[in-house]
């Protein structure tokens, strides 16, 4: 007679297995949410807002049916591709919601964790540089400080948090995008005094 209690085992087993089954799918959405996500932002870049709605839209429904569909295994959420795919949104909802209404704040389209909500927040200065970058090739010196403006809160805000291990990366890399929009800011006040 055995001394293992197989039928826990067993249980153990299945609950394991249940688990790698739905990791599997989390990870494959997230992976297609994310794709979506990044095209908001590619489309935002081309000043091309129908789609970018379209594509916020879409992931929005993405990440609200993996919440639904995993709300009794929160420990899902945990998994990479699935706070990936949500920073990622945070970053193009951010961005695009500045673009088109001039400021940014809490999101109420999709429930958000606030790490996650900081993680993407900081991706937004290096959305901004980028664009900026765009507005100073077409000399639209207005939406250019605007960016700065916004680069400048963004970091000002950040600051007072005590941000630590991926978040003080994250940080950084903030201030990275930001220092290189100064420099832009900077170039262009001497180009106009030429």
């Amino acid at each position: 007679m055995s001394k293992i209690d197989q039928k826990y085992l067993n249980q153990l087993k299945k609950n394991l297995h249940d688990y790698h089954e739905k990791r599997i799918e989390i990870i494959q959405a997230s992976n297609n949410a994310l794709h979506h996500a990044k095209r908001v932002i590619f489309a935002l870049h081309r000043d091309e807002f129908k789609e970018a709605e379209e594509k916020l839209v879409l992931v929005e429904k993405m990440l609200g049916a993996m919440r639904k569909k995993y709300k009794a295994d929160l420990h899902i959420f945990d998994e990479g591709a699935f706070k990936a795919a949500n920073e990622e949104y945070v970053e193009a909802r951010l961005f695009y919601n500045f673009l088109k209404i001039g400021k940014i704040g809490k999101i109420i389209q999709v429930e958000m964790n606030g790490e996650v909500y900081l993680a993407g927040l900081c991706d937004v200065p290096g959305e901004l540089y980028r664009y900026a970058i765009k507005c100073a090739t077409n000399h639209d010196l207005k939406k250019i400080k605007e960016c700065n403006d916004l680069a400048q809160d963004i970091l000002g805000a950040l600051i007072e948090f005590n941000l630590t291990s991926y978040l003080r990366n994250k940080f950084d890399q903030a201030k990275q995008a930001v220092h290189k929009l100064e420099i832009v800011v900077y170039e262009l006040s001497l180009r106009n005094k030429e």
